[in-house]
């Protein structure tokens, strides 16, 4: 997976569902192609072969249940995300959090299956015992400020820079990205500053007046 990786959660906005979510998709994919910055999306789940199928840039699942295919209801199997051409999946997200042997047991098989694991924590303790567990990626998401308008590179760099180096020190393979109120290229190049290999964000692009507009400056902030 190319970095810097520039990573957007649609999550479940009305800005997003259906055809919306397509467009959006489809807008990160000609940023993504005419910057050369990984512009990276993680649509809704129910959305995840519509789109896969209409645009080329790596698609993420938000979310999977720890059970392999068969009788689980309304569950999401690594199986059916595979299907449907994700690349990967987030895993714990502070909406969604998990139990550890469950970060643990679907981190291994995500490697098993070719697929690509990125953990949320919020804080670095948590960063620390999930590094253990060897994931692709580590997204650092103090959950205070998700959805707010002070980006985590500005209200706390500390817990960036000091996940990273901590990260590092436990498995040096993994790499960070940096989440919670990420809105601009200026948030995006202080988090690759701060040893960040990319963002997560959400909100500051599928609620944004001019999505295109925002996507081109978190690229200009991601380029080396």
């Amino acid at each position: 997976m190319k970095t810097p990786i520039i990573l957007v959660n649609f999550k479940i906005y009305n800005e997003i569902s259906g055809a919306r979510g397509l467009e959006l998709a489809k807008i990160c994919e000609d940023v993504s192609s005419k910057t050369g910055v990984n512009i990276s999306i993680a649509p809704q789940i129910i959305d995840l072969s519509y789109i896969s199928e209409k645009v080329s840039i790596p698609i993420f699942s938000q979310h999977v249940d720890n059970i392999k295919p068969g009788s689980g209801t309304g569950k999401t199997t690594l199986e059916g995300i595979k299907a449907a051409k994700a690349v990967g999946t987030l895993i714990n997200h502070s909406e969604n959090r998990l139990k550890i042997a469950d970060i643990d047991s679907i981190i291994n098989r995500c490697r098993e299956l070719g697929l690509i694991s990125v953990v949320c924590t919020n804080t670095i303790s948590v960063s620390k015992a999930v590094a253990m567990f060897n994931p692709t990626f580590i997204a650092v998401e103090p959950p205070e400020l998700i959805g707010g308008d002070i980006s985590v590179t500005d209200a706390d760099p500390g817990i960036v820079k000091n996940t990273v180096k901590t990260i590092r020190d436990i498995a040096p393979d993994v790499k960070v990205l940096c989440g919670a109120g990420v809105k601009n290229g200026k948030d995006v190049k202080k988090a690759i500053e701060l040893g960040a290999e990319g963002v997560l964000l959400a909100s500051g692009v599928t609620k944004a007046k001019n999505p295109r507009e925002v996507l081109e400056d978190l690229a200009k902030g991601a380029m080396k």
